[in-house]
């Protein structure tokens, strides 16, 4: 039996969160009657672990194409948390890469999915996030790569970019494909190493 104490979320653990956002929740987390409250108030969603959850979202770039991916992945059988955006209107991308990334790097979700206009500045704002390896890829051939070598546990695409047939099949290539051998393996550790170097105390 562990001796870690159980996490608990707290209302004020919510207090700088804006309106609208998720929050990712572990497995395990007990979330206060006041937390869920103040959640609901402030309209954040709790988003609570699951095996297998995608986590999905876009910039205004994004959306028309997130809502092609979004009904894809759920014809295809997964399931999938959509951190927004809802609708076209102007919003910041690296708000949104964020919460993914967060949620990805919590084991809150399994794996994400980002969409902006070109996916570029998606995959740099994820990349911040320790653990995250975003990768943007634009055809079959780089995303089986990204996931053989580089471990991507997210995937990035340029809506404006390419039509939705072959953001399909990317998405298609890119969830079925799993990490290769131990010699990939080796490298990846030293990304993580590098990232490690940096932090901050």
């Amino acid at each position: 039996m562990s001796n870690q104490p159980q996490r608990i979320v707290l209302a004020e653990d919510l207090e700088e969160i804006a309106a609208g956002e998720s929050y990712p929740v572990p497995c395990g987390t007990i979330v206060s009657a006041l937390a869920r409250e103040r959640a609901e108030q402030k309209g954040i969603q709790l988003v609570e672990a699951q095996q297998g959850l995608i986590g999905l979202g876009s910039d205004h770039g994004g959306f028309a194409m997130k809502e092609e991916v979004k009904a894809f992945l759920h014809k295809l059988g997964y399931a999938v948390h959509d951190f927004g955006v809802h609708d076209d209107n102007p919003v910041d991308y690296p708000d949104i890469a964020h919460q993914v990334a967060r949620a990805v790097s919590q084991g809150i979700c399994q794996m994400g999915i980002l969409v902006d206009g070109a996916g570029i500045g998606s995959a740099m704002a994820a990349n911040k996030v320790p653990g995250i390896r975003a990768a943007l890829c634009y055809d079959e051939a780089t995303a089986r790569n990204s996931r053989e070598h580089n471990y991507a546990n997210i995937l990035t695409l340029g809506g404006r970019m390419l039509p939705v047939q072959t953001i399909q099949a990317v998405v298609r290539t890119w969830l079925e494909t799993p990490y290769g051998p131990q010699r990939h393996r080796r490298r990846v550790d030293k990304i993580t190493q590098i990232e490690k170097r940096y932090f901050r105390s």
